[in-house]
């Protein structure tokens, strides 16, 4: 009785007398040398510009995740661990460039988003990092794509003032008369204050900055930087309005309250009392500016250690006195 059971059945064969069931996957080998798959570095190390931008620029050695802030870290978690930790050290990377090197920074949050474009946490890097290279046009589009993720309005001030600085001010005084501007708090208020100020400055409506910030910038009366660059903003206006004197004050009032040096308020204010500031490493007749790194008290202390117990100029000999008999010498 024949059996219906395929497996009984011999493998059929071609008229070279190869099996059939032979394809190109077959574990079966026809004497053939299998041809070894090309190394990357076989095929060429060519880069193409997409494939550049995916792998972003080199990572220093000593980047580790543990730099990155823990809430990043946590948005990071939905990611596969390997992937995470190279979207974290792009961003910490990215975080270590961004002040002196903010080009390189972008190109670091660039990799990131093209490996975790869908987290919000990675957007914002990417557009705080092209906002700080002048990269207005990327910033706006990244920091409009956080604030759809995200629905924050605290995005606000930073997109009205991208569309400023695309010289585009008719949209950033739309962004401005938001009502979601309402619920901002004290500092993001803030700086929608300032952005709508600067932008009516571009428009040749200095006046109107003023009255603007005017009522904002008296009540105040707290210390704080947002304060600080309130104040620094109606100054600027003041002065853009040719109001010189009024302008002056102000800035000396910022500069008051500027405990970090964040602005150049001071130096503002002396430009207009035509003052020229000049700190002591610029003084070349600071006699504790020394450019060695030596004080000049150092070089007066090691003076008097050489003449101390040596010799005087006049050839006398310098005697310590003998110590009371039953005293230990303290000199040893």
């Amino acid at each position: 009785m024949a059996s219906n059971d395929r497996r009984s059945k011999p493998p059929e064969r071609g008229r070279d007398g190869a099996n059939r069931r032979d394809g190109p996957n077959s574990r079966v080998s026809r004497g053939r040398p299998r041809r070894p798959v090309p190394t990357r570095r076989e095929r060429g190390t060519t880069r193409t510009p997409d494939q550049a931008r995916y792998d972003g620029p080199t990572i220093p050695d000593d980047v580790s995740v543990a730099e990155l802030a823990k809430p990043v870290r946590q948005q990071l978690r939905s990611l596969p661990d390997k992937l995470a930790a190279r979207v974290a050290r792009h961003l910490v990377a990215a975080g270590r460039l961004i002040d002196t090197d903010p080009e390189t920074a972008y190109q670091h949050t660039l990799a990131a988003r093209t490996r975790a474009g869908r987290l919000s946490v990675v957007r914002e890097a990417c557009a705080e990092a092209a906002y700080a290279a002048g990269r207005y046009l990327e910033a706006l589009a990244e920091f409009r794509a956080v604030h759809r993720m995200t629905g924050d309005p605290a995005f606000l001030p930073v997109i009205a003032d991208c569309e400023r600085a695309l010289g585009r001010p008719e949209r950033a005084l739309k962004i401005a008369q938001d009502p979601a501007v309402n619920g901002l708090d004290t500092a993001n208020r803030t700086e929608m204050l300032i952005v709508a100020a600067g932008t009516r400055i571009d428009l040749g409506q200095a006046e109107a900055a003023v009255l603007y910030l005017e009522p904002y910038a008296k009540r105040s009366r707290s210390r704080t930087m947002p304060a600080t660059r309130l104040r620094y903003a109606y100054a600027d206006a003041l002065l853009a309005a040719g109001r010189e004197d009024d302008a002056l004050e102000w800035f000396h009032r910022a500069a008051s309250s500027d405990h970090e040096g964040l602005t150049d308020a001071a130096a503002r204010a002396a430009e207009l009392e035509g003052i020229e500031l000049v700190t002591l490493a610029d003084d070349p007749d600071d006699p504790y500016d020394d450019p060695d790194g030596q004080s000049a008290d150092a070089d007066a202390g090691r003076a008097d250690d050489q003449a101390g117990g040596e010799t005087r100029q006049d050839g006398e000999a310098e005697q310590a006195p003998a110590p009371e008999p039953g005293q230990a010498d303290r000199r040893g």
